[in-house]
């Protein structure tokens, strides 16, 4: 899980990352950050909404009688693109843990035995 900004000591605010003091600035340059998440979803020629998976009906599919007055539902925010998001993380040792984020919405306690590669351990 990555660390919030503050535990980092740099100050954030959403969509934007703090550059230090410039031009004799008190409070420093605040610009954009390089990343921005992409909300839309992929249209087919029929209008229907295309899965991460690539699923799309032809126009005549007896399929789609499922969706017989009522819109596809799509989610929009696919897994992979969520996990491409996050940093790596990097540790010297060879077992790690997750502790889930603590409270209701978190996971039990998780260790990860990790390999060793080119000197560097990763997962």
């Amino acid at each position: 899980m990555a660390a919030p900004c503050a535990a980092l000591g740099r100050a954030c605010v959403r969509g934007f990352v703090w550059k230090g003091p410039a031009n004799n600035s008190a409070l420093g340059c605040l610009s954009t950050s390089s990343w921005r998440r992409n909300y839309t979803v992929k249209v087919s020629v029929t209008g229907e909404k295309i899965t991460h998976t690539g699923q799309v009906f032809d126009e005549h599919d007896y399929r789609k009688v499922r969706f017989v007055g009522r819109q596809k539902e799509v989610n929009e925010q696919f897994a992979i693109n969520l996990i491409e998001e996050q940093p790596v993380n990097e540790s010297d040792s060879r077992i790690v843990s997750c502790d889930g984020g603590g409270g209701a919405l978190g996971h039990p306690k998780v260790y990860i035995n990790l390999t060793e590669t080119q000197n560097r351990l990763s997962w």
